[in-house]
């Protein structure tokens, strides 16, 4: 198979592939149409690469829709876990809904930016000055239940299944258990229900390439959200190569014979 990736950092020893500056895609037409497989292009490019060239690319195109940004991903995942998101307001910033969130949410809470990874634009609301500050920096209010955590689940995702797992702890002056915040690894054991909600969910919405992060509170499960380029750093001690799953997963998904639809075909009833 031919392959063309826009991100080469990210596909590293993936035979057969030719990278293309993202910013060259139009008068790269040509080569980007004679690939198998269009590897990891930025979100702008997506839509022409798969709407107008009908192209197969990878992550898939629901993984780069939902995951762009936290609004997106919220909501579609209160669709089908609710039960399995912490309590989260969304909202216009404006002062009354700023009044609505102070007088429904109990304090200490967490506002988050709508765009942002590795645990920035999140922020411990622990009194209103803190919320109004937040609100004057943000067009939307994106508010979460704090939960007593001192780690969470990071669970990677690759292909068609999880393919690594392992714990984030925090230190003890933050409220982020993200390694690029200051948390650490470890490899103890990670509940195999975590391991089946994720991938439920990543089959249901057809996600092929993410790290999920999933809290663990009084033995239920809470999915934050999950990054579609996570970092690799807590998959090296599992000797793990995140290269090959995907290889292993587009060998299994080609197939030149059939016709390429963005979507899944609907089923008949």
């Amino acid at each position: 198979m031919k392959y063309v990736t826009f991100n080469p950092l990210r596909t590293i020893g993936i035979p057969n592939t030719k990278y293309i500056k993202p910013e060259l895609m139009f008068q790269e037409k040509e080569g980007i149409q004679e690939a198998d497989w269009l590897l990891f292009p930025e979100y702008w490019q997506v839509n022409s690469l798969v709407y107008g060239l009908k192209k197969r690319i990878f992550p898939s195109i629901e993984t780069f829709h939902l995951g762009h940004d936290k609004i997106e991903m919220t909501r579609v995942l209160n669709m089908i876990v609710p039960e399995h998101v912490p309590y989260t307001q969304i909202l216009a910033s404006t002062d009354a809904n700023v009044r609505r969130v102070l007088d429904e949410c109990p304090m200490p809470f967490m506002a988050k930016e709508v765009r942002n990874s590795q645990g920035k634009g999140v922020f411990y609301i622990e009194n209103e000055a803190q919320f109004h500050e937040y609100a004057r920096q943000n067009r939307v209010l994106y508010v979460q239940e704090y939960l007593p955590i001192d780690r969470d689940m990071r669970l990677v995702y690759v292909g068609d299944e999880v393919i690594g797992a392992y714990w984030r702890i925090g230190d003890s002056h933050s409220h982020l258990n993200n390694i690029s915040q200051g948390g650490h690894v470890s490899y103890e054991f990670v509940p195999y229900e975590a391991v089946q909600l994720v991938e439920d969910i990543a089959k249901r919405l057809n996600i092929n390439h993410a790290g999920f992060d999933v809290a663990l509170v009084n033995d239920h499960l809470y999915i934050f959200e999950f990054n579609v380029l996570f970092g690799n750093i807590g998959l090296k001690g599992l000797k793990m190569s995140v290269e090959e799953k995907i290889q292993e997963y587009l060998r299994k998904q080609h197939s030149p014979n059939s016709p390429f639809t963005p979507f899944p075909s609907p089923r008949v009833s």
